[in-house]
């Protein structure tokens, strides 16, 4: 007599309820993170077909990247660090100074990176021309946390500069007494007023980085159908004459 093994197919209720709600939850991360990655591709483009153009028309086209060269001053005074800025493995801030055009319109200007030490009170000083000047630079919007903690910064208009941990644009308008554009210059590399860091990106995660965060949450959801139909077929053992 020998004993005959064979397999049958018997889902276990508690495992296809378990790993159903996991692919599902894995599939849904993983078109979520496709549609980011097809949202970044789409900035990413436009960023690479940017071209120069006067300032006055980005503003009135609303032309985000657009190359722009601006004639004015800058506020000697009055900036804006924004904390929390890797460069380099370093920490630090990015500097945000008004600067005000000859046609009377006023704009934040992303002069790049500076060092911040870990003593928040002890600020970097910001060298900053005092008289007439053109720049250039990129258009762009401002920079949006990912998530904004407690209530907006505090700014007194008579200490600066001042470090805030995300940029209000109207509090920012408010304290410098400017109507600022709802926009913000990103500083060429090559401008001498500005300071390290300006390797200025379309978006702070690639649109690659995302598929390859798609890929692995569909690759959870195969994971979870293949276990699924492993642990299914029981094996059944009978006699055999």
């Amino acid at each position: 007599m020998t004993v005959k093994v064979s397999r049958h197919f018997r889902p276990n209720f508690l495992s296809t309820i378990a790993l159903s709600v996991l692919a599902v939850l894995f599939t849904g991360l993983g078109m979520w993170q496709t549609k980011r990655a097809s949202e970044k591709f789409a900035t990413e483009q436009l960023h690479l077909v940017a071209k120069s153009v006067s300032f006055e028309s980005a503003l009135q086209q609303g032309l985000r990247f657009a190359r722009v060269d601006i004639d004015g001053h800058y506020d000697p005074l009055r900036h804006i660090l924004l904390d929390n800025q890797i460069w380099k493995g370093r920490a630090g801030v990015h500097v945000f100074t008004p600067f005000y055009t000859n046609n009377g319109a006023a704009i934040l200007v992303n002069r790049g990176w500076l060092p911040l030490s870990s003593d928040r009170k002890n600020l970097p000083e910001v060298p900053t021309p005092r008289h007439a000047t053109s720049i250039r630079g990129m258009l762009n919007i401002l920079p949006v946390p990912g998530r904004a903690v407690g209530e907006p910064d505090s700014l007194d208009k008579d200490q600066w500069p001042q470090l805030v941990t995300y940029l209000n644009r109207q509090d920012i308008a408010d304290s410098t007494q400017a109507k600022l554009e709802n926009w913000v210059v990103q500083l060429a590399p090559t401008d001498t007023s500005g300071f390290a860091g300006r390797d200025w990106k379309a978006v702070f995660m690639s649109s690659d980085r995302h598929k390859a965060y798609a890929f692995q949450w569909f690759s959870l959801t195969t994971a979870c159908i293949v276990l699924w139909l492993v642990i299914s077929f029981r094996k059944i053992s009978g006699n055999k004459p």
